[in-house]
């Protein structure tokens, strides 16, 4: 049985995510279909990356990973399909696969070169799909594809280390449901360049002296609730997936505000540590 995630940006009002499951299971009709978002950001590279890059480890190898986001062939956007960690992920060659692999090496990555036999303004519905079908009936990828050794790489989303090695200073990559702030500044990295030493977050004109284990671990239980600092409480920390994040303890941006609309904050604006 073969299992197919979409991470896409097309939403749910048009019909394009209703069309592209029903082709998946005409072309495999035994496939399981995991939607992992349709809601990112139109043609957000890094949001899409990190969402996947964070996702896709929870499926079984041998999984495959349709990403629908900026996919219209171009000479600049050429095709993908590549074998990494077990997985299969099929997108177009902006630099998304670079972020999702990271500096890890692919087993391997090919070129799409199906095109000739199809005329398409919809590659995710008429070529992903033959490519992720070709993939479940357990087609090397070499058949529909031409072996690449370099692919597009985003390097101005990684953070940079000043020549001191006293600060870091990255960018908001996501903002999640709750309004709360994701940059791509990593623990890993922080404990790298930090080395124990203190520090200062600066986001705007916020600024955090403390990054706690969760939500709630900023909030004293031990004071009566009425005595407590809940409501708009500011917090650094790190989140499940390894990233430094900025939060309001139980924010919602529809009604008290969430970190990024009380901080300011949105889409690739800076944030910055300062070691002492």
């Amino acid at each position: 049985m073969a299992i197919v995630t979409l991470t896409t940006d097309f939403g749910h009002k048009d019909y394009a995510i209703a069309v592209i499951k029903a082709a998946l299971i005409e072309h495999i009709p035994s496939v399981t279909i995991v939607d992992i978002t349709h809601e990112i950001t139109p043609y957000n590279l890094t949001e899409t990356a990190y969402i996947l890059k964070n996702a896709f480890g929870a499926f079984p190898k041998g999984s495959i990973h349709i990403i629908g986001v900026e996919s219209e062939q171009t000479p600049e956007n050429i095709h993908l399909a590549m074998s990494f960690e077990g997985h299969y992920f099929i997108g177009a060659d902006n630099g998304i696969f670079s972020l999702i692999k990271e500096d890890i090496k692919a087993t391997q990555t090919v070129a799409i070169n199906i095109h000739n036999a199809i005329t398409t303004s919809f590659p995710v519905l008429d070529v992903f799909i033959n490519v992720a079908a070709h993939i479940a009936r357990q087609g090397a990828l070499e058949v529909i594809g031409t072996p690449v050794k370099n692919i597009r790489e985003l390097i101005e989303v990684r953070p940079v280390i000043n020549t001191e090695g006293n600060q870091i200073v990255g960018s908001v990559i996501y903002i999640d449901n709750y309004g709360n702030v994701i940059t791509n500044i990593t623990q890993k990295l922080f404990k790298s360049v930090g080395k124990s030493r203190d520090f200062t977050i600066i986001a705007r004109t916020i600024k955090f002296r403390k990054i706690y284990q969760s939500y709630s671990q900023a909030i004293d239980f031990n004071l009566p609730k009425e005595k407590r600092e809940e409501d708009g409480k500011k917090l650094a920390l790190f989140n499940a997936a390894g990233h430094l994040e900025l939060a309001v303890y139980k924010s919602n941006p529809l009604s008290v505000g969430s970190a990024s609309t009380l901080f300011g904050l949105d889409y690739r604006d800076l944030i910055t540590i300062q070691f002492e």
